[in-house]
């Protein structure tokens, strides 16, 4: 049996990695920037992380979720710390796309509703109703595309405040920072103009912080940026730095009802030992205010170098974006200056490094992007 192929592949297999660092079987060293698509937040093979997985797989990697489990209960109470919103509850999937899933049927349950407001440009993931709210058309197949969803511009308040007055749309659905649409940032004035004509109509309010949560943006979450809070927060890629996790925050507006909602391997034993982990490097390394100011230089810097379009960005959650096509300039930092970024589109290179990017790191990156232009 063969992989089915599904993905084009660098000439690379990457076997180990420290830090901000992953090495190749040749033994040949890179520079990180990509964090293996954001998933990597504390760290390549942080001692604590890996100090915490193995003794916990040593005595139970799982059971279901039909007991008790004490591990699930301590990191939704460390999270709700951490992030602000402790008065939330937590349900715990195993990846971004199945947050969302649910997150979009429980605010259908929560007001009956059945269509989606989603936001161009967008990218949710790839399952049944989360592909159906993400804005590439090639995406979808026949099977996804039952449920209405109404697609507006990015910060187009009016647009907005027309679809929703109607009030046929059970949710709003908004990446905390556009991924795969550019690293495109909502303004906080259209964020929380987006808060209040959700409250005024009764519409979910759903922050996709997949990708620009758990610190990226050099806060927890990239809309609190704008002070406001949603009312659904989904989260994956960083959650567990590697381990197949995710989650969605609930406000207290919404009430459980037994049946709903369901997941086998969500919340397991092992990914809650590993989360935990991943919360106590953040906290004691202070790594969300790292990725701020690692982030402020690596935006000012790179709005220094001539034949960028455009630099956008929060944290370490970065965009380049160039008038022509990058694939070029991808190859190049791979292939002869070593470093890993990521794309979005055609046009934009992505940076998305673990948290613990140092300034030292940072400067290197630049030197080599630098010769590569």
């Amino acid at each position: 049996m063969k992989l089915f192929d599904v993905y084009p592949l660098f000439p690379i297999e990457i076997v180990r990695g420290k830090g901000c660092h992953v090495y190749d079987s040749e033994g040949t060293e890179y520079l990180d920037l990509y964090g293996g698509h954001a998933v990597i937040s504390v760290g390549h093979s942080h001692p604590v992380y890996v100090k915490a997985i193995s003794e916990q797989v040593a005595k139970l990697g799982f059971y279901s979720n039909s007991v008790i489990n004490g591990l699930q209960r301590e990191f939704a109470s460390r999270l709700g710390k951490v992030c602000g919103y402790d008065d939330y509850s937590l349900f715990l999937v195993n990846s971004g796309a199945e947050a969302n899933e649910n997150a979009l049927k429980l605010a259908s349950f929560y007001n009956g509703r059945n269509k989606v407001l989603a936001f161009k440009k967008s990218f949710h993931g790839r399952t049944s109703a989360a592909v159906r709210v993400t804005d590439i058309p090639k995406y979808v197949a026949p099977v996804n595309e039952g449920l209405e969803v109404h697609f507006v511009e990015l910060n187009d308040i009016e647009a907005v405040k027309s679809a929703l007055e109607t009030k046929e749309y059970s949710s709003v659905i908004i990446e905390g920072i556009q991924g795969i649409g550019g690293i495109q940032v909502p303004d906080d004035e259209f964020m929380r103009s987006l808060r209040a004509v959700c409250t005024e109509t009764d519409t979910v309010l759903i922050l996709d912080e997949i990708q620009s949560g758990y610190g990226r943006s050099g806060k927890f979450f990239a809309h609190q940026y704008a002070g406001i809070k949603a009312d659904l927060i989904t989260v994956a890629k960083g959650i567990c730095n590697g381990y197949p996790m995710s989650g969605m925050l609930i406000s207290p507006m919404f009430t459980p009802v037994y049946g709903q909602l369901g997941t086998t391997f969500g919340g397991n034993h092992l990914g809650c030992a590993g989360a935990i982990a991943v919360l106590d490097i953040i906290e004691k390394e202070n790594l969300i205010e790292n990725a701020a100011k690692v982030g402020a230089y690596l935006l000012e810097e790179l709005k220094k170098i001539d034949g960028i379009k455009e630099v956008r960005g929060r944290g370490l959650m970065i965009g380049l974006e160039f008038e022509q096509p990058i694939k070029e300039i991808r190859t190049k930092l791979l292939f002869e200056q070593k470093v890993f970024t990521g794309v979005a589109g055609t046009n934009t290179i992505r940076l998305l490094p673990p948290l613990c990017l140092s300034m030292a790191d940072a400067e290197e990156f630049i030197t080599r992007f630098k010769r590569c232009l």
